[in-house]
């Protein structure tokens, strides 16, 4: 393992034992809307604290792209670590064990190594670019199934901003017909990690942050998978707007959706 994915590593282990202690008594949590159906505790928070500070401690210069505390790090800088501490917080409020430490390192514009931790079960997701994905250290692929009707695909619902609504919809209405299942489960990188792993054949959504896409993206190409914008095309990161999959998988993805996209 690369040293400083190895930095990454224990950073998302420290802020995986934070959240698991506070998983023990969901109930005592202080729990905060930042807007509709956008939730924060005090974990989101400490977990953020602990990351930062073993990433701030090995690379003093690297900036920090963070869901909680914003930018950190003059713009000019080479590498910027681009973290979420608690990738599906709605879900852990209400004792639904699917959500994960997510964090990425850019170098220029390029994400370069990537970690996602579920800590509910303890399976440590990492990635360098170049040098494969794995799973507890065990090397893992994109799933090898070739037609979209067989696939098990995952979406994540819009729950912030509706504005994309019926553009959504319009997928969703023309995906279900055409695989096998459709999943939604509300860590958008958990999908991805999972798509890296093969138990997702593919996975689409609108609506993101580049925390939620930079480490699952980096992790499912290194599985010999492909991600794209809606229409294939890179800048997902900035549009927010994501596919993914096995390659055979991913190219029917996009053709059922590709008349429902507006952006």
């Amino acid at each position: 393992m690369h040293p400083t994915l190895t930095i990454a590593v224990k950073a998302a282990r420290r802020a995986g034992a934070v959240i698991n202690r506070a998983a023990r008594d969901i109930d005592g949590l202080t729990i905060t809307r930042k807007q509709h159906n956008d939730f924060v505790t005090e974990v989101d928070k400490a977990a953020e604290i602990e990351i930062i500070d073993i990433l701030k401690r090995a690379f003093p210069e690297h900036a920090i792209l963070a869901e909680e505390s914003g930018a950190q790090g003059g713009a000019q800088a080479e590498y910027t670590w681009v973290i979420d501490p608690l990738d599906g917080t709605t879900n852990f409020i209400h004792g639904f064990p699917q959500y994960a430490v997510s964090i990425a390192l850019r170098h220029k514009d390029q994400f370069v190594h990537a970690v996602i931790y579920d800590p509910a079960r303890n399976e440590l997701f990492t990635a360098s670019r170049g040098g494969g994905a794995f799973l507890n250290d065990k090397r893992i692929r994109v799933s090898k199934r070739a037609e979209l009707q067989d696939a098990l695909i995952g979406t994540g619902f819009p729950f912030r901003d509706f504005s994309h609504m019926d553009e959504y919809m319009g997928m969703f209405r023309d995906m279900i017909p055409n695989v096998a299942g459709i999943r939604r489960a509300g860590a958008a990188a958990l999908d991805l990690a999972w798509v890296a792993a093969g138990r997702l054949d593919g996975f689409w959504e609108i609506g993101l942050a580049p925390w939620d896409m930079a480490a699952g993206a980096l992790l499912v190409q290194e599985a010999g998978g492909l991600v794209g914008d809606l229409r294939g095309n890179a800048g997902y990161i900035e549009s927010g707007r994501i596919a993914g999959g096995n390659p055979k998988v991913f190219a029917q993805l996009l053709q059922v959706i590709a008349p429902h996209v507006k952006a």
